[in-house]
C-alpha cells in the first residue's frame, strides 16, 4: 500500500515515506543508475548538446507522432468536456492553445451554418442581434485552421409576434 493511503502517523512509519511531491535529485540519479547526482546532471546537458542526432528515422516515425498527437487531442477534448473544475478547463485549453488547437466561441458572430451548429434560437425584437450567436453551449475546437468540432451555439432569432 502507498504511503498516501496509510493512515498510520508518520512517526511510525518511515520519515522518508511520506510523499512530499517532490523527488529528490539523488532519486533521479538511483532510478537512472548513477552514482552521484551530478553525474546524472551532466549526462543531462550532455544529451542536450546539438551533436546529438534525433532518434527519429522517417516518414514512418513522423506519421506515428502525427497519430499520436491525434490521439492525446482527442483525450484531452475528452477530459474538457467531462472536467467540472474551471480551473482543469482553463489549463487544458491553455496547453491545447499552445501546440496550436483553439477552442471556438462565437458570440456575437454571424450565425455560419458552415462553421456552427445551431443548438436552438432565443426570440429577440432587436434587428440588428436577428442571426448573431446569443451564446455558446459547446464549445467547439480547431486544430490550426482544421475544425476538430463545431460550437454548438444558441442564434438570435426574430421574435414571433
Amino acid at each position: 500500500m502507498g504511503a498516501w493511503l496509510r493512515k498510520k502517523a508518520v512517526d511510525e512509519e518511515n520519515p522518508d515515506d511520506v510523499p512530499t511531491g517532490q523527488i529528490s535529485a539523488a532519486l533521479i540519479a538511483e532510478a537512472d543508475g548513477v552514482t552521484s547526482p551530478s553525474e546524472g546532471t551532466t549526462e543531462v546537458e550532455a544529451a542536450s548538446k546539438p551533436d546529438v542526432e534525433s532518434t527519429t528515422t522517417g516518414p514512418a516515425d513522423l506519421e506515428q507522432a502525427l497519430a499520436d498527437r491525434q490521439a492525446l487531442i482527442q483525450m484531452c477534448l475528452y477530459a474538457l468536456d467531462r472536467a467540472r473544475s474551471g480551473g482543469v478547463v482553463e489549463r487544458l485549453e491553455h496547453g491545447l492553445a499552445a501546440i496550436g488547437v483553439r477552442a471556438l466561441r462565437p458570440d456575437g458572430e454571424r450565425f455560419d451554418p458552415a462553421v456552427h451548429e445551431a443548438g436552438g434560437a432565443v426570440a429577440t425584437e432587436d434587428p440588428a442581434l436577428e442571426g448573431l450567436v446569443a451564446e455558446t453551449e459547446v464549445v467547439g475546437f480547431a486544430d490550426h485552421d482544421r475544425v476538430l468540432r463545431a460550437p454548438i451555439v444558441i442564434v438570435y432569432a426574430k421574435k414571433a409576434q
